[in-house]
């Protein structure tokens, strides 16, 4: 089975959690995901992290190795609306 790309990660994610945003970068095994969801409303981080791995199911565990997540809400986003890309 081939390596997922970075856009077959965001794929993933969007089709599990409704995404206002989803940036996904990486290298096909390392991955670094900005998730914008209104279903984090209210969840802690670990709750946030749990809901994406959720959304990506058998793929977590079958094709991404590693998986680093910058998870926000819609207002959180609104308030710093930087990705993790542009920030130096």
């Amino acid at each position: 089975m081939a390596d997922p790309t970075p856009a077959e990660v965001q794929q993933f994610i969007a089709s599990g959690l409704p995404c206002n945003h989803c940036e996904v970068e990486g290298d096909g095994r390392h991955f670094f995901a900005t998730i914008v969801s209104a279903e984090f409303e209210a969840l802690s981080r670990v709750r946030r992290h749990q809901r994406v791995y959720q959304a990506l199911g058998e793929r977590m565990r079958e094709q991404i190795h590693a998986l680093s997540m910058k998870t926000l809400t819609p207002a959180e986003w609104a308030a710093d609306p930087t990705p993790q890309s542009s920030a130096r």
